[in-house]
């Protein structure tokens, strides 16, 4: 057995990182480009979501290195992302790939039904304290994983020079890469707050921007296109180099201890209070993410954010339904909300110009609203 996976952002480094600690074998495929979209597209139902396409290109692109089994995850509901496993193990069989594929979900919420799965993906060779062991170090990673993507969410908007961003954010990644015991993983996230300190004092000084004065921005929707940055055109990124701070929803371990795991893990930033903040607008499970894109569209309106953009692909229904609640939420608490819809034909430069635009208007949303307040204050006065 020779594994393979979808990328999700960073998910890979968290799989590969799982994998490795199970002693399985594994290919990762190339990351997500026009060449994955192509090869899933001509494979997948014209109708299927962008997701299941880029899943499709990474499964052929990981059998032509030499895989024969896809691993995934699951989920439960309305939203088509529950038989993701069963329709692309039958696409890539009539394809002529003779792919099995472990799904890792809880079936009808069983924990045994997960484990079984488990089991079989780690085979016979490693026994039960392997397994824990193995899967809590890798979630232990996806945690601090989560944390580094946050920090720069913080500091990519403060820094004049994006290029040296970029490149300590890949830095970062490679180091808990190769961070294999809980010491590394912990001196990774130290090396990394050092480093930050020593550039803001000695290479930035008078030109580290004033974190009190900047946009911020929320990010929701569904977690595929939050997650993974080809899907959303690097969108965090753009609004960063655009000065805005970003924070979003949702994040992998999050995710992964709430669904996967059934709550029984909680990662950096929990999902699970989004779901009463949600409930008077969306009062019950309509499958996806919408109720923790409503959730925390209000979280992100009650602590006074700027503004929010939701992402979905194409057809997504959980979050075509959270778009038709948000703008109630936009009035309730007057904050601009941004719904981008991706597909294969989604093209960046649009993208990044309707966000440009966006942060246009939330400057001058931000200008007035400073100036009516001051008139107020001199009124009052």
């Amino acid at each position: 057995m020779k594994v393979t996976f979808p990328h999700m952002g960073n998910a890979w480094i968290v799989i590969q990182t799982l994998l490795e600690c199970l002693n399985v074998d594994y290919v990762t495929p190339p990351p997500n480009s026009k060449e994955t979209l192509n090869i899933g597209t001509q494979l997948a139902p014209e109708s299927a979501c962008l997701p299941l396409k880029l899943n499709l290109g990474n499964f052929v692109q990981g059998a032509a290195l030499g895989a024969d089994t896809a691993l995934i995850t699951g989920g439960v509901g309305p939203c088509r992302f529950g038989y993701y496993g069963e329709l692309e193990k039958q696409i890539l069989q009539e394809a002529g790939y003779d792919f099995d594929v472990i799904t890792l979900e809880p079936p009808d919420g069983s924990i045994l039904g997960l484990l079984q799965r488990i089991r079989k993906l780690a085979g016979p060779k490693n026994n039960w304290r392997k397994i824990t062991q193995a899967l809590l170090f890798a979630y232990r990673k996806s945690v601090a994983l989560d944390r580094i993507e946050n920090t720069f969410h913080g500091y990519r908007p403060l820094v004049p020079d994006s290029n040296r961003v970029d490149q300590l954010y890949d830095e970062a990644r490679m180091n808990l890469l190769q961070a294999m015991s809980e010491q590394g993983i912990t001196e990774v996230l130290n090396w990394l707050s050092d480093k930050i300190q020593e550039e803001k004092v000695c290479s930035y000084g008078e030109n580290y921007r004033d974190k009190k004065n900047t946009l911020r921005v929320g990010v929701v929707g569904e977690i595929y296109t939050v997650l993974e940055p080809y899907v959303s055109m690097e969108i965090e990124k753009e609004l960063g180099n655009l000065g805005v701070l970003v924070d979003r929803s949702i994040y992998l371990s999050g995710w992964v201890g709430q669904h996967v795991f059934r709550g029984l893990a909680q990662g950096y930033k929990p999902i699970k209070p989004y779901y009463s903040l949600a409930k008077p607008y969306l009062n019950h499970f309509v499958g996806g993410h919408a109720m923790e894109t409503v959730g925390a569209a209000v979280k992100y309106a009650q602590e006074g954010y700027d503004g929010l953009v939701q992402l979905l692909p194409l057809g997504c229904m959980p979050e075509i339904v959270a778009a038709s609640i948000l703008p109630k939420v936009q009035e309730d608490y007057g904050i601009p909300i941004m719904t981008l819809t991706v597909d294969e034909h989604t093209g960046k430069a649009g993208v990044l110009t309707r966000v440009e635009a966006f942060v246009d208007l939330l400057e001058r949303s931000r200008i007035y609203k400073d100036h009516k307040e001051g008139v107020l204050e001199l009124a009052g006065r």
